[in-house]
């Protein structure tokens, strides 16, 4: 359980590129990092704008001086500092991960960057690459997986419990940009411009969730071939798509199936995953995330509950409050944060044995993102074919 006691023998000294004031998603950035006391946000550049990001820089009780108009003017001053930070979070533009990513890498920082982490499996292996080439990590931020529940259910498949997998059902199918909200939200417009997002919306944006947390319940099936059909409902978002379809083939014989949109009307978020096996399933939904649903064939359905004493130690390592409280994507997010700087200081001082075994979404996670997009979009563009998963 963690308990307020620090995972490592010192803070991170941290910088954001990113996730000022008008942000999505910066807060939670800065709230899940340094809630365990691993990180401690040293510097950032924090705006396009560089006097606002200056102002509120100040404002989180950031030096002004460490309060940069750039990120290649973060890198470049911190790097000449005693002091200077050592990891750096993204929080930008889909368009500039990669870019940022890279520079990031190249002055010896580790990364911890928000999916998807480019737009190209072939950026993606460049970023792996230099990973191994600088001794440094990126971590990608698939919040939902840090759900202590997730694990359980990755230790009960691993133990055999659901039989041989045969069917994966992954949903997230929300109906907030049912109308076309982007025409008077900022934050929102940039996401349904290929510019800014590449070559898809809902696929990238949606789908990579719970198709992470799919391949961390049961990480050894490897897709083999997909089908994707994707569609533009609200028109003005073409050729990016707002809805989408993919059916999947893994390795074992298993199928899989995705269901994205952000026009399923009513829907508040609509994030599933349900794993079936021969012998029993389990499903798990983001808006109930305190409980595991275990159905075995003609038995009663049983609800596994977040906190409590019969979990695996391995989702009890994740637990925050106990049982019965509910928990949320706050703590899911510290979750990852808190393994993201166990994974850094590991890899600082070379600890292999820990590393080895050591789960965090990782580059290769981001890599696989990106790489089931491409094939997705691929499939969509040839007639909703199927493709072969390369």
């Amino acid at each position: 359980m963690i308990n307020g006691i620090k995972p490592l023998d010192r803070s991170l000294r941290w910088g954001m590129v990113g996730g000022g004031g008008t942000s999505q998603i910066g807060y939670i950035h800065r709230s899940s990092a340094q809630r365990d006391g691993t990180f401690t946000l040293m510097a950032g550049a924090f705006d396009v704008d560089a006097e606002r990001g200056k102002a509120f820089g100040r404002a989180l009780g950031v030096d002004e001086n460490r309060c940069y108009a750039s990120y290649q003017a973060l890198f470049a001053g911190e790097a000449d500092r005693e002091d200077g930070i050592e990891a750096v979070s993204i929080a930008t533009p889909n368009n500039t991960h990669f870019e940022i990513c890279r520079a990031a890498l190249e002055a010896g920082l580790h990364v911890v960057c928000e999916k998807p982490l480019c737009f190209t499996s072939e950026e993606a292996q460049i970023l792996a690459d230099l990973c191994s080439i600088n001794h440094k990590i990126i971590g990608v931020t698939y919040g939902y997986a840090g759900h202590q529940l997730i694990h359980q259910a990755r230790a009960m498949i691993a133990e055999g419990l659901l039989g041989d997998i045969r069917i994966i059902n992954m949903s997230f199918s929300h109906g907030f940009h049912n109308d076309a909200v982007e025409l008077d939200n900022p934050s929102t417009k940039w996401r349904v411009d290929p510019k800014y997002v590449g070559p898809s919306y809902v696929l990238g944006d949606l789908a990579t969730h719970p198709l992470f947390i799919a391949e961390t319940m049961v990480p050894e099936l490897s897709i083999k071939r997909l089908m994707c059909t994707r569609q533009s409902f609200v028109k003005s978002r073409a050729p990016l798509e707002d809805n989408a379809y993919v059916l999947m083939e893994y390795d074992n014989g298993a199928v899989g199936s995705m269901w994205c949109s952000a026009v399923n009307c009513g829907s508040m978020h609509g994030q599933k995953v349900r794993v079936i096996g021969s012998k029993a399933s389990l499903e798990w939904w983001d808006e109930q995330p305190n409980q595991l649903r275990y159905e075995v064939q003609g038995e009663p359905v049983r609800i596994i509950e977040r906190g409590m004493g019969y979990l695996t130690p391995r989702a009890l390592e994740e637990d925050r409050i106990g049982g019965g409280h509910p928990e949320g994507l706050f703590e899911a997010w510290s979750n990852l944060y808190r393994r993201f700087a166990i994974a850094m200081d590991a890899t600082d001082r070379a600890d292999r044995a820990l590393l080895e075994n050591f789960w965090y979404p990782d580059v290769h996670a981001g890599l696989q993102g990106v790489r089931w997009v491409e094939n997705c979009v691929r499939s969509a563009e040839s007639g909703a074919s199927w493709v072969e998963f390369r």
